[in-house]
């Protein structure tokens, strides 16, 4: 069996409830494979928020989506979305472009440079998350999803 949280962080009493505990255990999984994700990716010079940004931008293919759509999409909320596309744009991985009928709109697209770091990233990211969560079984990883789901939904 698995250490327990409050031997984990060595924490000597007892937590103030199943929901305190059940909060930090979620807080420091995310923190523990976030930290061990941030690994893989740190040789190609890129964070998370930026690879999901350009997985984002994969997925909406040539039509590519603005700024809020980008931002509705990330997994963490990040607090300036238009200085976070500046930097991929300037490392020329994403370009954005002014809408001709409508300059208020912008829309932004994954390179040809930004689809071959995906490219190159791909299999190491699956390897990665076979790494973290592999060693669950089908239905344990389904049990996971659905109750994360299930606590997310009263945030």
């Amino acid at each position: 069996m698995s250490p327990a949280l409050k031997d984990e962080i060595k924490q000597q009493k007892a937590f103030e409830s199943l929901e305190q505990e059940a909060q930090l255990s979620i807080e420091r999984t995310a923190a523990v494979l976030g930290h061990a994700f941030a690994e893989t990716l740190k040789p190609y010079g890129i964070t998370s928020t930026q690879y999901n940004v350009l997985r984002i931008l994969r997925g909406a293919g040539k039509a590519g989506l603005c700024r809020n759509e980008v931002r509705d999409r990330l997994i963490a909320q990040v607090p300036d979305v238009t200085r976070l596309l500046d930097r991929l744009e300037e490392a020329g991985l994403i370009e954005r472009e002014r809408s001709a009928e409508d300059r208020r709109l912008v829309s932004t697209r994954v390179t040809a440079d930004g689809l071959a770091l995906l490219r190159s990233l791909d299999h190491r990211v699956a390897e990665t998350h076979k790494r973290h969560l592999g060693h669950l079984t089908a239905r344990q990883l389904k049990t996971l999803i659905d109750l994360l789901a299930l606590a997310r939904e009263q945030v």
